[in-house]
């Protein structure tokens, strides 16, 4: 009654391999090449990051606290309305 779906298509001269999970090692070389490579890329990149961080993060501050300043009612509007 035809083919069940595991053996739908015949695959010749192809050899694979694996490896058992608990042969594997999790962390390989984590220590010794790991973090230095962290570390050089961080510092390879940081000043091209920072800048336009640190000056949208100016902008951003200076824009909320020009918002809060045009919010306030200038008392010498309504001083003299009674």
């Amino acid at each position: 009654m035809g083919r069940h779906f595991g053996d739908l298509a015949r695959v010749r001269h192809i050899i694979t391999y694996s490896i058992s999970p608990f042969e594997q090692r999790a962390f390989p070389n984590y220590f010794s090449k790991g973090i230095p490579n962290v570390w050089r890329r961080f510092t390879s990149s940081v000043f091209k990051i920072a800048p336009p961080m640190v000056l949208m993060y100016l902008t951003y501050t200076w824009g909320n606290r020009v918002h809060e300043q045009g919010k306030r009612k200038n008392l010498a509007d309504t001083h003299n309305e009674e």
